[in-house]
């Protein structure tokens, strides 16, 4: 679980193996993973009551969502781990799976707590431990490579900016990935589910150096979240990121260039201007838009549309260009649009491209359908286009 945002759930692919998809995303917490916590915590610390604490931390499971099940559980650990917190803390570590010889996660689960479990240990150290910098952190440490700690280490970045960034600027040198995106992600100014960093909103400066010493990682998913965090940065601070773009992209590898794109792309859905000039693409787009289709005309719910375009350059050099298109869902009251990816390439002197694209309207957690009219537009470079409406029926 080490990144709830949006339905991304960026999980190690080691760690991924370990853990069955649950019926309910709720789900990933349920009774035998209580009782193996319960376990764990009894053979760190022989007075730990398992019996009170499953009995606490399963109580009227069944109505709690994702969310208050990691709270309550949290709660039970509160209740029950000793008052004298590094103590405590030595015990949550002491449940934890151990690792192997090279920081990977020993494959066994019966060993000890990793995976989602996870979340509320954290949870517990950030109401528990602020008093206690030092042993919080590294338990934090030892959290995240077992799962995430990005949500529990914002209460510390918040007391304690300057220690805590200075434990980051350490660990963004750690051998050990997890460790090195907790840098980046946990600093995150706009986490999704995560508490906001608001001075950090304000002024990303003290965050910056961490993401230049992680912006050529070796790791992609380190990189992915740098770029995750310069998306944050990207919403209140559009000027700042386009210069940053500018000067990351001179003798960029590959990768670093990759993460640029991805860093800006709510800057380049926008149109924003200096970042499209940033990334080489002409802010107003030399193309004619030959054809646009859209069908069916009349979508049933469940089933996908299909977006054929063909564009045709009318520039007399090379022009790179990148294609989006606008979805305009419709709301209660209103509508409310949304700009998806399409693809991003090079158009030749005159050069013709035809492309189409399959868009799925089904159940997603993050999005209340309504029936009715729907309208779609291409963009080309943040310009739209042209527009076409469908009919969604439920």
């Amino acid at each position: 679980m080490k990144s709830l945002s949006r339905g991304e759930h960026n999980v190690p692919d080691s760690k991924a193996r370990t853990e069955p998809t649950p019926s309910a995303f709720k789900d990933f917490f349920n009774r035998k993973l209580v009782e193996e916590m319960a376990h764990h915590l009894h053979r760190a610390w022989p007075g730990f009551d398992k019996k009170a604490f499953t009995a606490a931390a399963l109580h009227n499971f069944s109505a709690l969502e994702l969310k208050q099940r990691a709270h309550q559980i949290a709660a039970a650990l509160g209740a029950r781990l000793p008052a004298d917190v590094p103590k405590a803390l030595r015990i949550v570590t002491g449940a934890l799976r151990p690792l192997g010889p090279d920081g990977e996660l020993h494959p066994d689960q019966g060993k000890g707590i990793a995976g989602w479990a996870i979340l509320p240990f954290g949870e517990y150290v950030a109401a528990n431990g602020l008093g206690h910098l030092k042993d919080s952190l590294a338990t934090l440490r030892e959290l995240t490579i077992r799962s995430t700690s990005e949500f529990a280490i914002r209460p510390f970045i918040a007391r304690y900016p300057e220690e805590t960034l200075r434990v980051l600027a350490r660990w963004a040198k750690d051998k050990n990935a997890h460790v090195r995106r907790l840098v980046s992600e946990g600093t995150r100014p706009r986490l999704p589910w995560g508490m906001q960093l608001k001075a950090f909103v304000k002024d990303p400066a003290p965050i910056l150096p961490l993401l230049e010493l992680l912006r050529d990682d070796p790791s992609d998913y380190v990189r992915r979240s740098v770029a995750n965090s310069i998306n944050d940065i990207a919403k209140d601070h559009p000027e700042l990121v386009a210069a940053l773009a500018s000067r990351w992209l001179k003798e960029a590898s590959p990768e670093r260039a990759r993460l640029v794109r991805h860093a800006c792309r709510t800057l380049i859905k926008a149109g924003h201007r200096p970042t499209l000039e940033a990334l080489g693409y002409a802010p107003d787009a030399k193309v004619t838009l030959e054809k646009f289709a859209l069908s069916p005309a009349a979508l049933t719910f469940g089933n996908a549309l299909t977006l054929k375009v063909r564009l045709v350059s009318t520039a007399r050099t090379a022009q790179k260009i990148v294609l989006d298109y606008v979805v305009h869902h419709r709301k209660k009251s209103g509508s409310s649009a949304k700009v998806f990816k399409w693809k991003a390439f090079t158009l030749a002197p005159g050069e013709t491209i035809t492309l189409s694209r399959k868009h799925a309207i089904r159940p997603i957690t993050t999005r209340v359908y309504y029936p009715g009219a729907h309208k779609v537009e291409v963009m080309a470079n943040g310009k739209v286009l042209a527009e076409k409406r469908f009919t969604l029926e439920m």
